[in-house]
């Protein structure tokens, strides 16, 4: 009995152990259940893991913040250029009077950006030592804005009227001369020089407004005036007083052979000189100078004849004053250059035979015909 007392005893303690321990399992599991954090935790861990003190490790998460993003190095833009060819408009007059203002463009403004506009930016810009583009930087418009005035709204759009009368019909005197003088210079005034405005400085004058589009009056205003001077020089006492210039002898180098027969411009590199020579016999002597070896813009040596000419050019590719032009050789011409007469030999031209007596070129200019010889040498 004892025995059987003991078997069943222990059966009932196994029975009892394995009770319990189901109903604690199934406790855990129900608790399981109940935690909503429990399987993500288990599954992503993106709750992080647990440390040795039972809090919970910081986890790393993906930043939305784009300033934490890494850059890239940004090239910061060109600043855009102010005007460039093609464009139109308002400011693309004020370009061109500004232009007009430093003489390198004519006055009246038409408002496109053209090729003409485009050489004489490309001048204006070589002139000041900037890159000659043509196109209107920012540093070029700050630098042309510097030098010149703001055009009023009649200047910007021609509206030319004519101002009070410095000179008119009826009036004498040494200031009536040097108009004259102006006048016949660049073929203008025909006869001789009076001192009289006459009906023949009224029609000199007028045709010479003419010409310019400036308003045709007759009488010198002060536009006509400053345009009058621009293009001539100071006239001598002898021009004004109708003395012959004198056919000068600059030179006693000896004159090529090429220059003995016929009508010649004969031109000495050595001697720096033009000598007009027709048939053998020098009739007037000038000083000139040459393109510059340096900036690969020699004036081309050899024989050649004038095909063309033109009193008052304006050079296409550097937008200077020409006048006097004498073409010889493609571009390269006789002509005068205003910064021959201010400069001398401190400078040079692009190719041309550059003059600095302006009235004696004029007088040679009358006399040169298309077809007459042009001899460039060395003596």
């Amino acid at each position: 009995m004892r025995a059987l007392r003991i078997i069943l005893l222990t059966a009932l303690t196994l029975v009892l152990m394995s009770a319990t321990a189901y109903g604690a399992g199934m406790a855990v599991r129900h608790l399981n259940n109940d935690d909503p954090t429990s399987s993500a935790k288990s599954q992503t861990g993106r709750e992080g893991a647990s440390t040795d003190d039972g809090s919970e490790a910081p986890v790393d998460e993906p930043s939305e913040d784009p300033s934490e993003e890494p850059s890239e190095t940004e090239t910061p833009e060109p600043p855009a250029d102010v005007l460039s060819p093609g464009d139109k408009g308002e400011q693309v007059r004020e370009l061109q009077h500004r232009l007009f203002q430093m003489q390198w463009l004519p006055e009246k403004t038409t408002g496109v950006y053209d090729k003409t506009t485009k050489d004489a930016v490309a001048g204006w810009q070589a002139k000041r030592g900037l890159k000659a583009t043509g196109v209107v930087d920012q540093k070029t418009w700050n630098k042309l804005v510097k030098m010149t005035k703001p055009p009023t709204h009649d200047q910007l759009f021609n509206i030319l009227k004519p101002g009070p009368a410095i000179l008119a019909s009826g009036a004498t005197g040494d200031d009536v001369r040097d108009l004259q003088a102006r006048l016949k210079a660049i073929q203008w005034y025909a006869g001789l020089v009076t001192g009289t405005y006459d009906a023949n400085t009224v029609s000199a004058v007028k045709g010479f407004q003419e010409k310019r589009e400036i308003p045709v009056t007759g009488e010198v205003d002060q536009r006509t005036m400053d345009r009058l001077h621009a293009m001539t020089s100071t006239p001598t006492h002898d021009a004004k007083h109708n003395v012959a210039p004198d056919p000068g002898t600059a030179t006693s180098a000896a004159l090529d052979p090429r220059c003995a027969t016929g009508r010649v411009m004969c031109i000495d590199k050595t001697s720096k000189t033009l000598r007009w020579v027709v048939d053998g016999k020098v009739l007037k002597t000038l000083e000139v100078r040459f393109g510059s070896t340096l900036n690969d813009t020699p004036t081309r040596e050899g024989a050649f004849n004038v095909g063309w000419k033109d009193i008052d050019h304006v050079s296409n590719e550097f937008g200077s004053a020409m006048p006097f032009s004498m073409f010889f050789s493609g571009g390269q011409a006789v002509h005068y250059s205003s910064d021959f007469a201010a400069n001398g030999y401190g400078g040079a031209s692009h190719g041309c035979v550059n003059v600095r007596d302006y009235n004696g070129l004029a007088w040679l200019y009358d006399q040169v015909n298309v077809g007459d010889k042009v001899i460039v040498y060395w003596s």
